[in-house]
């Protein structure tokens, strides 16, 4: 009796064991797509074994289910994760630019562009105004040269500052992103701390490692691991994001119109030093590579402001009288670019002749003219500077895009491994539910037969069934 008991006890474990194995597979092929699921494997270990009557008899299996998960290669996902959204943001933020000027992968010339085409128009109709310096159409086009430079100037200026101000908005739309997914984060870190202190959380955890990786493409982290399953999170430069149950919210405050980042146990500005994320690559953009362009500008329009108003207030204009300033512009090269205006609408202000010429001479005429091929921008002529400045951008696309190519490609071998891993195989699925069917189907027939026999145990063989 002893002995059939502890066989059917033996049968109905193998039975729960491969029940709780068929559920896996069955959550497995559920979950299939996912986002952030982890395929759950399930483990079977003999239960310990007994002595009876000096005999070792075995008392059945048990079943326990586990993550197929990779804790260091999913932080090599997240790091990873982090550099490819800066550089991504990046890259978009220098083809806005690259777009400002006309430059594409196809087209880079500087004569080709708005600028380019501006300023050597300009220095073209003063070379031409040499010839016929008392010709009023040559003189007005001279001026209307001049306002089509000017304008370059200002709209090249308006688009840089129209971009950094979408970036503002994107800084403060990402810490908006950024709080929710560190607040979901420490709710899970306490759930999963009350019900899975030392083991795999499962689907809680899932989730958990989801929001870290959205939380990766915003802003860059760094993540220990504590005490009772528990993650904490900083920001790069080491401001707390969350800790434990606890989440500390970044903000977004506005000083001197700019968009700054305070984050951590004491809101600290840290703006400055947060690098990885979207959020990273637009400060990047915004903090770094859009005021080196903005400056350049303001270098290239204040150059040329303050070099033909000089050279045309030393000559006679076409009413004899001496020449004065051509272009309006700000009393230093920071905003030149944004602010140089024409300063009349009169081609007589044009002044060609040199002092001591009539009306009708073309010595100063000939000096503005060799502005374009005198060195009066940062040690190079305009049309030079212009293609450098040109150039520079345009490099700075292509290394950024390049870069943003390398980085999804590492990404990607990365996230190949994770799936290889963690992801469900329906494949893999299909074999485990067979097998797990066969082996339910054969604890079912052993549960049967040792019903049988306890059946013919208690009827003393009897053909008679158990009432």
């Amino acid at each position: 009796m002893g002995s059939i008991a502890s066989v059917m006890d033996v049968a109905q474990q193998a039975l729960i064991a491969d029940q709780e194995a068929l559920n896996v597979t069955a959550s497995n092929v559920a979950n299939q797509n996912t986002a952030g699921y982890t395929q759950e494997v399930v483990a079977f270990r003999s239960s310990d074994a007994v002595t009876l009557s000096g005999a070792t008899y075995g008392t059945g299996v048990t079943a326990t289910e586990t993550s197929q998960r990779d804790r260091v290669l999913n932080q090599q996902v997240q790091q990873q994760t982090q550099v490819q959204s800066q550089a991504a943001a990046l890259q978009s933020t220098l083809e806005q630019v690259q777009n400002i000027f006309g430059l594409s992968s196809t087209a880079s010339s500087a004569s080709s562009t708005v600028l380019g085409s501006a300023t050597d128009s300009f220095f073209s109709s003063l070379s031409a105004l040499t010839s016929n310096p008392s010709d009023p159409a040559t003189r007005q086009n001279v001026l209307s040269t001049a306002n089509s430079l000017a304008a370059a100037f200002n709209s090249a200026a308006d688009q840089l500052g129209q971009i950094s101000s979408g970036l503002n908005q994107q800084a403060a739309a990402d810490v908006n992103q950024a709080n929710a997914l560190t607040s979901t984060i420490a709710s899970l870190n306490a759930q999963i701390s009350s019900s899975n202190p030392t083991t795999d959380a499962g689907i809680l955890e899932d989730q958990r490692q989801q929001a870290i990786t959205h939380l990766s493409q915003i802003v860059g982290l760094n993540q220990i691991t504590t005490q009772d399953n528990g993650i904490t999170l900083t920001t790069s430069n080491g401001a707390v994001l969350v800790s434990g149950s606890q989440s500390f919210a970044l903000q977004a405050t506005q000083i001197g119109g700019i968009t700054h980042i305070l984050a951590g146990v004491e809101s600290q500005d840290v703006t400055s030093n947060l690098t990885g994320g979207d959020l990273g690559g637009v400060l990047q953009a915004r903090d770094q590579q859009l005021p080196s362009y903005a400056s350049s500008l303001d270098s290239l329009a204040y150059a040329i402001g303050t070099q033909v108003n000089s050279q045309n207030e030393v000559g006679v204009d076409g009413n004899g009288d001496p020449g004065a300033a051509l272009f309006t512009l700000s009393p230093a090269t920071t905003g030149a670019a944004s602010t140089i205006q024409v300063s009349t609408t009169d081609p007589s202000a044009v002044a060609a002749a040199g002092a001591g010429q009539g009306s009708a001479g073309n010595t100063n005429a000939v000096a503005l003219a060799n502005l374009a091929t005198t060195p009066i921008a940062g040690g190079q002529t305009p049309s030079s500077f212009v293609a450098s400045f040109l150039s520079r951008v345009g490099s700075d696309t292509a290394a950024a895009t390049t870069n943003n190519s390398t980085q999804q490609t590492a990404l990607m071998q990365l996230t190949t491994r994770q799936d290889s891993l963690s992801g469900v195989s329906l494949d893999q699925e299909a074999a485990n539910l067979t097998q797990f069917q066969r082996s339910y189907q054969a604890a079912s027939e052993v549960f049967t037969i040792a019903n049988s026999l306890m059946a013919t145990a208690i009827n003393l063989g009897m053909e008679t069934p158990v009432a």
